[in-house]
């Protein structure tokens, strides 16, 4: 049986949702990363940044921008050091900007991912998965990168269902 690992970031507080800015208590990605370790039994890493993004949505993607431009790595609380009990990596994260979060990378690219299986998984408001997937065959040195799940994020709840059998599927 294979061995999973879901790998997220996620934002609560201001989401952005089918036009408007909302509160949100359990970020979209959070979900889809809670949706994904009950139906695989995959441990769970949250990525956590040592200084918070703003509470304001559009300060906060102000922020997500400049750090895109700079190509940053934000300072993170924890960082893995390996991921060599797992066989199939799930990494979770909303699209910023047209990829993941630099927080992702800042854990991401400090990980030898060889002969892993990585699936990526994006929330978002209408841009898909972006260059999320080949951004993950730079980040992910030596891993097989899978093709993505993008789930819009204000469909979110509704989504249990397709996400569990897509997670089911691709972690075998």
């Amino acid at each position: 049986m294979s061995r999973n690992l879901v790998i997220y970031y996620s934002r609560r507080g201001q989401n952005y949702f089918g036009g408007k800015i909302v509160d949100i208590e359990k970020g979209n990605a959070e979900q889809l990363a809670e949706y994904i370790s009950e139906a695989t039994g995959a441990d769970v890493f949250e990525v956590r940044t040592v200084e918070d993004y703003p509470e304001d949505y559009m300060k906060c993607t102000e922020v997500a921008q400049e750090e895109l431009r700079m190509n940053a790595r934000p300072q993170l609380e924890e960082y893995l050091n390996t991921v060599e009990d797992y066989d199939n990596i799930f990494v979770v994260g909303p699209c910023w900007w047209g990829t993941y979060p630099m927080a992702m990378f800042s854990l991401l690219e400090e990980i030898d991912f060889t002969g892993k299986k990585v699936l990526p998984v994006m929330t978002h408001e209408g841009s898909g998965m972006g260059s999320a997937e080949r951004d993950l065959k730079k980040m992910c040195r030596g891993a097989k990168i899978r093709r993505g799940l993008a789930v819009q994020g204000s469909q979110v709840p509704a989504a249990k269902d397709t996400v569990t059998a897509w997670a089911v599927k691709n972690a075998k």
